[in-house]
């Protein structure tokens, strides 16, 4: 059986080429919106986070009605540190929209997805994006991209992909970079003629393998997958089958059974081979399983998913400000949180230390891990975290570490140093080509040398340097890179930040905190220029006496703080430092709060 009247596409790109604005243009120029209605931009970016922040993190469906034929979009993250979202949703695909900006070109993660789309013989139709850019390069990026699919061994039959030019934004689309686009009936027309339909036996029994999950407080775990084989109808009985224990098979009942609607899911009776179904009811299901017909068990292979790289502790906080602006702030409310999380998200990795107190986290990268932190203070969560740490690996017994693939784009007056930078945190050249009056340079360096260099990275480039990078493999370990060369304000004693002891502060380094902050010994309230951690007394008052001097009473200039985000938190942190998260506040301090005992310590390790 053969579905001519349905298509499964998945678009995918690097961050910020345009995915999620062409979903808006499609789904407005398929008829999905009332002609009155008011449409937000990005609409499928639903979550705070992702409409904050201007990327998407999650990947979403819709689907949408061209003509006869229905077709069910998924829109999927850029990032690097969400590439598993990409990874599982494409089994539920027959075909991808590679999506690529018309100045920047193929980046780090358009090789990624790319790769994995290949890896699994879909269909590719690559769309050239924002041709209205006054930098567009529409003749060169078509070759870059053949390059690009040459490099992974692309089939022949994926080397002959068709190439459109849009504009997302305008809602236009054409067959030839000399054309200008009236509207996305051509990128309609494409997915139908070269995006095979689904097919699959409809008589035989059912097959359906859970990609993605969803939660909803009323009907708990949503599964949501593609129909492979048969059909499957509400109130069915099926057979579970685990992706990680095949062996041990249980029973289940699809309680309720939707189909993927342009912005909501829609109730069904039944769903046949290639549809995606949305089905509650199973309370453990989980990413990778296989519903099969009630008695038979035949488990469908899954993707495997890229490993972790990066791991951080997440711990209860305990310190003196402990409680005071948290509302679940237990370690049995951490772990249940963390529980939760791993049910939707194939990346992650949560294991116990020694402490029942301390649990260790494992993500793709720091951003995979700060957007979880995010989250959780939002709900009232109140943690302390630690500075984030590579995971290593021996493979024949030499160690190893994991390697990124970095994509930096500068003006030429600033190569210099960003060269110098890359050098000293292990950094191998591996290209270097002119964009105009700009410099693109490519990089394999380890995952450690990026921590905390963005920042840097930005001031080095004035804010111009554009920087992207995505994991490339284990290598083996490359050698110590230089410490944070900047040291910690750290303060003497609790209380609250005044403008005399803020004053006098602010001579020896940069101050994170304003008049009136309250404060407690060991808490970290500014950067030092020098290497070694300085204790300043931010809560001293100015000595009162009964004789007024000339001048002694001027008004005290203060130099406005420098507030820290959660990434350049996380970024800043030195290893004997914390950074204790609460819904309304960022503190980083240090593991060992008391000025003297920290100072016995490091005389001793001397």
């Amino acid at each position: 059986m053969i579905r001519n009247n349905l298509r499964n596409i998945a678009i995918v790109a690097h961050v910020d080429h345009g995915k999620t604005t062409l979903v808006d243009q499609m789904l407005k120029q398929a008829g999905a919106y009332r002609e009155n209605q008011v449409v937000e931009e990005r609409v499928m970016d639903s979550n705070a986070l992702e409409r904050e922040r201007g990327i998407t993190i999650l990947s979403k469906n819709t689907a949408i009605q061209f003509g006869d034929t229905k077709i069910n979009i998924i829109d999927t993250p850029g990032h690097a540190d969400f590439g598993g979202e990409v990874e599982r949703v494409l089994k539920m695909v027959d075909g991808v929209i590679l999506l690529v900006d018309a100045a920047e070109g193929p980046m780090p993660q358009t090789r990624f997805v790319t790769q994995k789309a290949l890896d699994l013989g879909l269909k590719i139709i690559v769309v050239v994006n924002k041709i209205d850019k006054p930098d567009a390069r529409l003749n060169e990026i078509p070759d870059e991209v053949l390059e690009l699919l040459l490099d992974l061994d692309a089939s022949e039959e994926q080397l002959e992909s068709p190439f459109l030019f849009c504009s997302g934004r305008h809602g236009t689309c054409s067959l030839s970079p000399d054309e200008e686009g009236k509207d996305l009936i051509p990128l309609f027309n494409t997915i139908l003629d070269h995006i095979d339909p689904p097919s699959g036996d409809e008589t035989k029994s059912t097959q359906v393998l859970v990609s993605s999950i969803d939660y909803n407080e009323y009907v708990g775990r949503i599964a949501i997958g593609k129909v492979e084989r048969g059909t499957i109808r509400q109130g069915q009985e099926v057979t579970v089958c685990e992706y990680t224990n095949s062996t041990d098979p249980y029973k289940g009942k699809v309680v309720n059974l939707y189909e993927i609607g342009a912005f909501d899911r829609i109730a069904v009776d039944k769903a046949t081979v290639g549809d995606i179904v949305c089905i509650s009811g199973i309370e453990k299901i989980t990413i990778g399983d296989t519903l099969c017909e009630f008695g038979e068990v035949d488990p469908l292979p899954f993707v495997k998913i890229s490993e972790p790289t990066v791991e951080m502790t997440f711990a209860v906080n305990d310190s003196p400000f402990a409680g005071r602006e948290g509302k679940f702030v237990t370690s049995r409310q951490i772990r249940e949180r963390l529980e939760k999380e791993l049910l939707k998200d194939v990346s992650l990795k949560v294991s116990d230390t020694d402490s029942s107190e301390k649990f260790n986290v494992c993500g793709r990268g720091e951003m995979h891990l700060s957007i979880l932190i995010e989250t959780m203070r939002r709900e009232g969560f109140e943690l302390g975290v630690s500075t984030p740490r590579v995971l290593f690996k021996e493979i024949d017994g030499v160690k190893h570490e994991p390697v990124e693939r970095l994509s930096i784009d500068v003006p030429e007056e600033f190569l210099g140093s960003v060269m110098e930078k890359m050098g000293l945190r292990k950094a191998e050249m591996l290209e270097m080509s002119p964009h105009g009056n700009r410099m693109r340079i490519e990089f394999l360096i380890p995952s450690r040398g990026l921590f905390g260099y963005r920042n840097e990275f930005l001031t080095d480039t004035k804010g111009e340097g554009i920087m992207n990078s995505v994991f490339d493999s284990y290598q083996p370990f490359k050698g110590d890179i230089p410490k944070r060369p900047t040291g910690s304000l750290v303060s003497f004693e609790t209380g609250e930040a005044v403008t005399y002891g803020l004053y006098n502060a602010q001579e020896r380094g940069s101050l994170f905190i304003s008049p009136g902050t309250p404060v407690y010994e060991g808490m970290v309230v500014g950067c030092s220029p020098k290497q070694e951690d300085l204790v300043v007394n931010v809560c001293k008052k100015k000595h009162v006496t009964n004789m007024r001097a000339s001048g002694s009473d001027d008004a005290l200039r203060l130099v406005p703080p420098r507030k820290l985000s959660l990434e350049e938190s996380l970024e800043f942190l030195a290893p004997d430092e914390l950074l204790e998260v609460t819904p309304e506040s960022l503190r980083i301090r240090k593991v060992i709060l008391s000025n003297q005992v920290r100072a016995k310590k490091n005389s001793k390790n001397r």
